[in-house]
Parts: structure tokens; sequence; C-alpha cells
């Protein structure tokens, strides 16, 4: 194993106390989330040649076009999610590597995780075993369609930009839940949460992100 992948130099717990001082000047304010980013081994999510730049406050590439989102992005996604309270069950559209599921199952008492590529859920599979990860179930599918057998949940949170939100989801969603979401409006991405209540669905436009976009079907 090599020096990066075992947590010496540059993915030191040194450095990722760093990152989350980074977190924490950034605007993230919920310590719960902070501790976890600081726990969770980011470094074991990416490729071994980017292993030196795990703690950069930064997205990397993860292959077939996609990316691991920034130690930011995933922080603000985790805060919005958890708001404060407590998180049950949660469903995860975009599995990608399988550090954000990580961070999550730290916070919740069950994730359930869907990824529409195969050779990345697979990947996913190996880090969060590395890890020991115990409480994420991945499966292999449409994320769109969700996972309508293990509903309702009580946060979403997908990792692709819509343009648009899949009403298959929404209705996953318990009320009281929250959907936390990247949506492309006029060319750029911004965050959104979407509440439901009793009434109905209501929607607050959040941070400028950037993500790859939300596609059907499986690969």
């Amino acid at each position: 194993m090599s020096a990066q992948h075992s947590g010496i130099g540059m993915t030191s717990q040194r450095t990722r106390t760093r990152m989350v001082d980074t977190l924490r000047r950034l605007g993230i304010k919920d310590e719960m989330v902070l501790a976890v980013m600081g726990d969770v081994p980011r470094h074991l999510f990416v490729d071994e040649a980017l292993a030196s730049r795990a703690y950069e406050n930064i997205s990397l590439p993860l292959g077939f076009g996609q990316t691991i989102s920034s130690p930011y992005t995933v922080a603000r996604m985790t805060e919005l999610a958890r708001a404060g309270g407590t998180l049950e069950r949660v469903l995860e559209v975009g599995t990608g590597c399988g550090y954000q599921a990580a961070v999550l199952a730290k916070l919740a008492r069950e994730v359930h995780s869907i990824e529409r590529l195969a050779p990345l859920i697979a990947k996913a599979r190996k880090h969060l075993r590395e890890v020991r990860v115990s409480n994420v179930r991945l499966r292999y599918g449409d994320g769109q369609a969700g996972l309508p057998g293990a509903a309702p949940f009580d946060v979403i949170l997908m990792t692709a930009a819509a343009t648009h939100v899949p009403q298959s989801l929404l209705e996953q969603l318990a009320v009281g839940g929250r959907m936390i979401l990247p949506k492309a409006e006029n060319g750029a991405q911004r965050l959104f949460v979407i509440e439901r209540t009793a009434q109905g669905y209501g929607e607050k436009k959040m941070d400028p992100v950037r993500f790859v976009p939300l596609l059907p079907g499986v690969g």
C-alpha cells in the first residue's frame, strides 16, 4: 500500500483537520457534519494518483465522465439534508465512488444509494467495505425512478443536475421530508431544497454549484 493510501503525509489527520477548518471558514456551521467530514478518509475514494489532492476543496475526476464533488459541496448538501435534525432513511441518487454515501451513513440510520453506471457501483462497494460502512444499500439502476420499494425517505439527495424534478422521486419523499438537488436553469446550476408538507411541496433556491447532468437509464 502506498504512503498516500495508508494515511501518511498528504492524507494525514492534520491534512483532514485543515480541510475541516476550510469548510468552517467557508460557512459550514453544522458541527456534526464537520466532524464526519474530518472522519471519513476521502483519499480512499479517489484514484491513487489523485490521493495527494483528496483534501483540497476541489472536485476530482472518477472516470466515466463523473466526478467526486468538492468537500464543501458534500458538506453543504449534507448540512442541508440534516437541517439540524436526525436522519432516518436517506436515498442518494448517483452513488459515484461512494464518498457522499459514506458521509451520510455516519449521520443516518439507513442510506439507500442508486447508481446507473455498473463500474462505479463496483468501485463504491469496494470503498465502503474498506471504510467499514455497513448501513448503505447500493442498487444498480435508473436514479430517476428512485427506489419505490424502500420509500418513503425523509431525505432524497441527488448528485447530478436535473432540468426538472422527477415526479417519481417527489412521490417517494415522506411528508416532512426534504430533497436536496442541483437544478440547471438558464445555463447555470443551483442547489435547491424541496420540502414536502401535507399541503404540497415548497422550494428554496440555494448556492450556485456545478454537477454532471442527470441522465436516464443505465450504462
